[in-house]
């Protein structure tokens, strides 16, 4: 199928990391090294700014989000619509949940938080409204014995990262290989945070936690050269966002809020009817009523090039328009 639903940019990795990963190969007849973990962990410190001590490496931000429950908040705050696998995994941890539920342009307004939150869990950009926040707005979550939490898996799509908080010590930030570089099969990602806190993180982690592909990855994708890479990336994908909610708009579709996120969350009346009729002329998207907040009229569509977009709008439904 026309995939519209999966927020990987790419077919497939680069060359330069499918021969990086393949020149692994070779060493996966041991056990992941001391060495290559330092490696990974070094160049993620150098990328943002941090000690090596304050990085841990993760197979995907998924299983970061697992392990949340090991900090034992009293109340998380978790900001929605967003990514549910954090809510999820603290739920599923006996954590107590307070859904902070946005609207309108879906901006965070700090207000809704409640001050006797210890934890507060947000996306930013945030899937899938492709909101993202101002990281002033985030900070001033701040509170003595409150831990932000951030899920920055799509902030590498965003040219310059101005609001990331991956530099700030007092946040524990989630970052993912997956959407960027084409990796959803490896489960590569890290976090970012104080070491006393990846500590208690990571209390109940197996031995070898993360395979040596995985390593060299996290410290491939974090080189000067891929940084800069993944920028031109994200220059071209804006562009091509921009074409496609000109494009959406022309044809009476609905985008929710404005986009900055290399996908669009659209509203239509009977977004069923959509789905349906798009999957029947093989194109694939992303319900929305599984989002907390949102209901069957949400769609999210990941941001493709222009031939593939006029696929998208022949193929949709001319009587189900906004």
């Amino acid at each position: 199928m026309l995939d519209f639903a999966v927020n990987v940019w790419l077919p497939a990795p680069p060359r330069w990391l499918h021969d990086r990963l393949a020149a692994a190969l070779e060493r996966l007849a041991a056990y992941p090294s001391d060495v290559d973990d330092l490696a990974a962990r070094t160049a993620v410190a150098q990328r943002h700014g941090r000690t090596p001590d304050e990085v841990m490496v993760l197979n995907g931000s998924a299983e970061g989000f697992a392990l949340l429950p090991n900090l034992r908040p009293a109340l998380a705050a978790v900001v929605h619509p967003s990514f549910t696998e954090p809510e999820a995994a603290l739920r599923t941890g006996g954590i107590p949940i307070h859904r902070v539920m946005l609207d309108g342009d879906y901006v965070l307004r700090p207000e809704l938080v409640p001050d006797e939150a210890d934890m507060v869990v947000i996306g930013n950009p945030t899937n899938p409204t492709s909101v993202t926040h101002p990281a002033a707005s985030i900070r001033q979550l701040a509170r003595p014995g409150r831990l932000i939490v951030v899920d920055e898996a799509f902030m590498d799509a965003v040219p310059g990262e101005p609001e990331s908080l991956a530099g700030d010590p007092g946040v524990l930030v989630f970052r993912s290989l997956t959407k960027t570089w084409a990796l959803a099969g490896l489960r590569a990602g890290y976090v970012l945070g104080d070491p006393e806190i990846l500590a208690r993180l990571a209390v109940d982690r197996p031995q070898w936690p993360v395979g040596t592909l995985v390593l060299e990855a996290v410290a491939a994708c974090c080189s000067p050269g891929a940084v800069a890479e993944a920028e031109e990336t994200a220059q071209a994908v804006i562009e091509y966002r921009a074409q496609f909610v000109t494009a959406l708009r022309e044809a009476g579709i609905e985008v929710v809020a404005e986009p900055t996120a290399p996908f669009v969350l659209v509203r239509v009346p009977d977004g069923v009817k959509v789905r349906e009729v798009l999957r029947d002329k093989k194109i694939a998207v992303r319900r929305g009523e599984t989002f907390p907040g949102l209901s069957t009229e949400y769609i999210r569509l990941a941001v493709r090039p222009p031939s593939q977009v006029a696929r998208l709008l022949n193929a949709w439904p001319v009587e189900v328009r906004a």
